[in-house]
């Protein structure tokens, strides 16, 4: 058991860390009015940093699992752009598309997507199915060559800037008749607010379906999709993992350099010994979260990541990049509570994080049932049948 990066992965973070560096000054811990910034997008894909795990064949980079978390978190512990810019590229529906999709799917949406030309976004929540993914009321109907959705999404990412969104829709009554739908923002009968916006800043989509038409060739999976989609959506997870830590890994870097320079009472911050506890705790939590993290990825070079590690890293990460964030604005006093300081921006995006992805409670949930050996369901049991 090795828990040092090897030298080719130590290339990697080192290479991204100047990368960003020279390339990304303009990027660092702000919200950026307009979505994600295109021009970060292809400058990325343009560095071979799209499709890391993909295929060759499908225009990726043949690469392990762990490579793009290494990449994804040098690059948000630098830029809070290039990190969703990364998880655009290579964790979110870009996996979902690549791994269920037809040659024809990848070549209409994939391909666009890892040039950076393109972005597309999941939508799975809706008004009334949070984390009860089994409960959407989005409905898929295929009717001759064309598939018709009826329903409504909400907190899409990106739902402002993206050019199509892969919809989870329920193609049939059972809870786990849910597949997906790949729809073109200009889609008839398709309507997107991106008018509302997160504490973060960020906007998001609300999507509305009224009877909206796409072709049926752009099912992505139907009917008993749910269980598929599901074990690709760990991918998303862990780069949802991997920024969370290195948020919370920025607001320490901070911290440190401004607990060296602040003086009060003639003395420099560091030196007092409450907030030398306070930093050696948020260290333990962050390198914890890391070893948690870069384990559920290194794992998953042979397949999908494991359900319970990913829940052990993203609960880990998510706690970790929060704390740590809460714990260095207190450091930094009122200069960290004032709104346009990069720290106050780092606490109110992590927060989101323990959110969105899978909540803390979920997250706990399935981590119990590892523990049991058995899984508890969390809807109410039948009328007349066992408690």
């Amino acid at each position: 058991m090795d828990f040092q990066l090897n030298d080719d992965q130590k290339q990697i973070v080192s290479t991204m860390r100047d990368f960003a560096a020279a390339r990304l000054q303009d990027y660092g811990f702000a919200h950026h009015e307009g979505g994600l910034p295109r021009d970060v997008l292809t400058l990325l894909a343009g560095q071979g940093l799209a499709g890391i795990t993909l295929p060759e064949a499908d225009g990726g980079q043949n690469g392990a699992l762990l490579d793009a978390v290494l990449v994804i978190e040098a690059l948000a512990q630098r830029s809070a752009a290039a990190g969703d810019c990364a998880q655009v590229l290579n964790f979110g529906a870009v996996q979902q598309v690549a791994r269920l999709g037809t040659p024809e799917q990848k070549a209409k949406v994939l391909a666009p997507v890892l040039r950076g030309e393109q972005i597309v976004s999941v939508s799975m929540t809706e008004p009334e199915a949070g984390s009860a993914v089994g409960d959407l009321r989005t409905k898929a109907r295929i009717e001759g060559d064309e598939v018709t959705l009826s329903g409504a999404k909400t907190f899409s990412t990106h739902g402002d800037s993206a050019d199509w969104f892969c919809v989870w829709a329920r193609f049939g009554d059972d809870k786990r008749a849910v597949g997906a739908v790949l729809v073109r923002r200009d889609s008839p009968g398709l309507t997107v607010d991106s008018s509302h916006h997160f504490m973060s800043g960020e906007r998001y989509g609300q999507l509305y379906f009224d009877d909206c038409r796409v072709p049926r060739e752009d099912v992505l999976i139907e009917a008993d999709g749910f269980r598929k989609l599901m074990s690709v959506f760990n991918i998303e997870r862990l780069g949802n993992s991997a920024r969370a830590l290195a948020y919370g890994q920025a607001a320490f870097d901070m911290a440190v350099e401004y607990a060296r320079e602040r003086r009060q009472f003639s003395r420099p911050l560091m030196e007092f010994q409450g907030l030398q506890w306070r930093f050696a705790e948020m260290k333990v939590k962050l390198d914890a979260a890391r070893l948690l993290l870069y384990r559920a990825a290194a794992n998953a070079d042979a397949g999908m990541p494991s359900p319970t590690e990913t829940a052990l890293a993203k609960l880990a990460c998510n706690r970790a990049g929060y704390e740590v964030a809460d714990a260095a604005l207190q450091v930094f006093g009122g200069y960290g509570y004032e709104h346009e300081a990069a720290v106050n921006y780092i606490y109110r995006r992590t927060r989101g994080w323990m959110i969105a992805g899978g909540t803390i409670e979920q997250l706990l949930n399935r981590i119990a049932a590892d523990v049991f050996g058995e899984r508890f369901p969390q809807y109410p049991a039948p009328e007349g049948g066992p408690a």
